[in-house]
């Protein structure tokens, strides 16, 4: 009898740890398949951030050769604007992106601000028009920026609570980034005023 009990002892506990691990296996398998669909959600929105940011630099030159027909001494902001253009071009990461983004604002503010100087230009159909789109592509790269930071953050509390902390440390799941503009960038632009020689 005691030789019965002792088995049947075993069995019992064997098919304990056999459940207990059925089951930290379907937290495991619905952990990863949660944090792969996450993951590709932020990838897809990131896309939209990318995507909003070239429409945006491909207005950028029409922009600026509308403005220069007006105001072709304002050369220091035109440069400006084609270093940030370039750097916007090259960012390879979310933090590159996210500085290229903030220069490329603070240039394009400083354009706006001499615009003000121009009443002609102001009045222009074309720079109207490409002003225009350029709010309109401004509002879709705040919005998609912000279904980014969303996305990253709804992933982030999951890879680091428990028990997805456990399961993205061994399915190779991190922390992502977000989009947020360095403060260097998030500056005031400084703008002179002066009469123009």
């Amino acid at each position: 009898m005691k030789g019965n009990d002792t088995m049947k002892l075993f069995l019992g506990c064997g098919g304990i740890l056999l459940v207990g691990l059925l089951i930290v296996a379907m937290i495991g398998v619905r952990s990863y398949n949660r944090m792969v669909t996450m993951n590709e959600g932020i990838d897809a929105q990131w896309a939209e951030v990318e995507n909003q940011l070239k429409r945006r630099n491909d207005l950028i030159p029409n922009l600026v050769e509308t403005v220069k027909g007006y105001a072709a001494h304002e050369k220091e902001i035109f440069t400006d604007i084609a270093e940030a253009r370039s750097k916007l071009a090259g960012a390879g990461s979310v933090k590159e992106t996210a500085a290229a983004d903030g220069a490329m604002q603070s240039a394009l503010s400083r354009l706006l601000v001499i615009v003000e100087r121009y009443p002609d230009l102001k009045a222009d159909r074309q720079f109207i028009a490409l002003q225009s789109q350029l709010e309109g592509t401004e509002n879709r790269i705040t919005v998609a920026r912000g279904r980014y930071n969303e996305s990253v953050r709804a992933f982030n509390v999951i890879v680091k609570r428990i028990p997805g902390r456990f399961f993205a440390a061994i399915f190779g799941f991190g922390p992502r980034e977000f989009f947020e503009v360095p403060e260097a960038e998030q500056a005031v632009p400084k703008v002179d005023f002066g009469t123009n020689k």
